[in-house]
This record gives structure tokens, sequence and C-alpha cells, in this order.
């Protein structure tokens, strides 16, 4: 038996999330489809992370055992992407330990969010970009982001993967930047808990729309606040993207 790690990038638009579901199209069940129309035999492969319905990705990583591949990880990438739907694409397959696990052996996964600022809609912008009006200032939005950093008990901006799992989480980077006529957000953590990432986006926006002070987000963070008068919703989920996930000893 062999192990794979692939690399996948997707577009979300069309997906209902990335988890194997009985009567949705879903990431992982095109994958697998994908897979054993090339003579992959196995039950399930695991995948790196969870992404919500719409939510993109640039590198996901997924991993697959062969029992008879007989052939280069060069050839199982030609293979495979010989069988993907058009939305879907596999950018590198590479060989793998054999206890190799991509999600419980990640050190950290980054997410871009991306934004425009724009008074009529653009329909070809917003399939990946959340578009927003009036201007925002990037200064605000930094600001905000400045309070994330560091660990913090988010327990009011996502739920765990279980119930009796910890919400608290450790942010190592939290950045605007502008790029092309866009804003984008780049975050950075070991684990994310489910939708803490259009959360905090969509809080961050609020704040430099005047609609949440950067203390208020502080005292969210620091559990000071009942959550009364914080703006509820989250961030579109068709401007968010995950990016890489990093592993010991890779890139």
């Amino acid at each position: 038996m062999a192990r794979y790690q692939i690399i996948l990038a997707y577009d979300g638009t069309d997906f209902y999330g990335s988890q194997r579901q009985a009567k949705a199209r879903t990431v992982q069940g095109e994958l697998e489809n994908s897979l054993r129309r090339i003579g992959w035999t196995g039950r399930s492969v695991l995948l790196a992370g969870r992404t919500d319905t719409g939510v993109h990705a640039n590198g996901q990583v997924a991993v697959v055992d062969f029992d008879d591949w007989k052939h280069s990880p060069a050839e199982l990438l030609g293979a495979l992407n010989s069988q993907l739907p058009r939305d879907m694409a596999a950018r590198q397959v590479t060989l793998g330990t054999d206890t190799f696990h991509p999600r419980f052996d990640a050190m950290t996964r980054r997410y871009v969010y991306r934004l425009f600022f724009h008074p009529v809609r653009d329909p070809l912008r917003e399939r990946f970009a959340w578009r927003i009006w009036p201007t925002l200032k990037v200064e605000d939005l930094r600001e905000a982001a400045n309070s994330l950093l560091g660990t913090h008990d988010f327990a009011a901006f996502g739920t765990p993967p279980r119930p009796e799992s910890t919400t608290v989480r450790t942010i190592t980077r939290a950045e605007w930047h502008d790029h092309d006529e866009e804003l984008r957000f780049t975050v950075e953590s070991e684990a994310f808990l489910y939708r803490m990432v259009r959360r905090i986006t969509f809080l961050q926006v609020a704040v430099a729309q005047g609609r949440l002070s950067v203390q208020a987000l502080a005292d969210l963070l620091a559990n000071r606040s009942s959550g009364e008068g914080i703006p509820t919703g989250l961030a579109p989920a068709h401007g968010l993207c995950l990016v890489s996930v990093t592993y010991p000893n890779r890139e």
C-alpha cells in the first residue's frame, strides 16, 4: 500500500461543502468518484480541513491510500486531473508516509478573505470576493485584526468540532493588505472553529463600518461581553479561500 498526498484547488460555488454527504455534491464525493474511475478501491479519503458550502480552496490537502497503483505520483496527478470536474484540480501529488494524517499532523492553516468596494454589482468578481459599499478604511480593519492576535477563547466566534472540545485557539497571523483593487485578509492558526474565519471577518468589517468598537471586539474575545449589541452574521462564504496547510519538515 502507498499513501499519496494530494493538494487540491476548487471553486466552492457549486459544492455543498467539502465533506461527503449522501445526497449532495461535495468536494470529497467528487474526489472519491474520480479516484474510483482510475482504479482506486478504498473506502474514504482524508482531508486536512472542512470548508463550508461556497468556500473555495487553493491548498486543501487530501490523502488517499492505493493498494495497486504502479505508476509515479506525476502519473497519478495526470490521471486524476483527467477525471476531476472542471471546478476541481489536483495541483500536486507526492508520496507520504504510512502514518501521515492531513488533519491531525497539520501545524498551521491559512485562509484568505477577499473583499472589494463598488456601488454596483460585479458578477465576475463577486464569485470570489465580498462586494461592500461604501469604502472602508484599511487602517480600521488593521486595528481590529490586531486585537485577534494571540490565544483567546473564541466561543463567541464559532463552534468546535465536538461539543466537549475546547474553543481556545491561537491566531498567529491576522493581516489586511491591498491587492489589485481588493483588500485581502490573511489569517493563520493551527486550527479554527467552525465558521470562525467568516465570523471574525464580519466583525472586523462591522468595526470599520462604525457598527462595533475595537474595545467591544476585545471584550468579546476576553469573554467580558454578554454579546448584547454585537452585530450578528457571517461574512459571505464566497469571499473565503483555504490557501495552505503546513506540516512539520514541509514547506
